[in-house]
């Protein structure tokens, strides 16, 4: 079977500054959506940990969700994969919290409310004269039997590459490659155009424009 490689156009710098990214040589656009299907525990605290450094070196709202439900071990669990929070005087702009707090507050998942977090976000950002927004969210929150809307997971990923035409953010969404099945994974890939692999970024070749997607799956694209 021939895979065709669709070009995933760079944004114009004027609107989306480029950035460091902390794990790579190369420079790339704030708008960077990517996943990140992980077997390798060792590699991701690396790339993970060194991505979310670089933000809190940089200035940049940075948000880490976490899948732990006790939030009292999060900071623990930050120093143990390697990542440094700033002193309290400093934290104004981080965000360490579990991830089901921010995906599915109230234990129900839905693309619409995700989105709009993340606008929230941006805007944020924006009225703090923060240099960016970057995020990086562990995705195994989905699996938990407790949450309910998480078969919305797909297409929120797909729509979060509709919002970073207008509202520029980083973002890297850590899948668990030992937890969630093949299919949900192509899924995944379908609708990330960047990925991680070995601890570089590179061009996924299996995405599918946002537009693409969402009207193969019947979705409208002002869901």
């Amino acid at each position: 079977m021939t895979t065709t490689v669709r070009p995933v156009p760079r944004s114009d710098p004027t609107t989306s500054p480029i950035i460091d990214m902390g794990f790579t040589a190369e420079p790339f656009p704030a708008n960077t959506h990517m996943c990140y299907i992980f077997n390798d525990e060792d590699e991701r605290r690396e790339v993970i940990a060194r991505y979310t450094n670089s933000g809190i070196t940089s200035e940049e709202l940075v948000g880490y969700f976490a899948d732990l439900d006790n939030a009292d071990l999060l900071e623990e669990y930050l120093l143990s994969i390697g990542i440094h929070p700033p002193d309290a005087s400093h934290r104004d702009h981080v965000m360490f919290c579990p991830a089901h707090t921010v995906y599915c507050p109230d234990g129900h998942f839905t693309a619409k409310e995700m989105i709009r977090r993340l606008k929230a976000l941006h805007h944020t950002c924006q009225e703090h004269h923060w240099p960016n927004v970057r995020v990086t969210g562990e995705m195994s929150w989905a699996l938990s039997p407790h949450i309910t809307g998480a078969e919305e997971l797909v297409e929120y990923e797909s729509r979060l590459n509709l919002l970073m035409e207008t509202h520029p953010l980083t973002a890297i969404c850590q899948y668990d490659a030992n937890r969630f099945d093949g299919a949900t994974l192509f899924e995944i890939l379908q609708v990330h155009p960047m990925m991680v692999v070995r601890g570089q970024i590179v061009r996924n070749p299996y995405y599918l424009p946002p537009e693409e997607f969402l009207t193969r799956h019947g979705l409208p694209l002002n869901g």
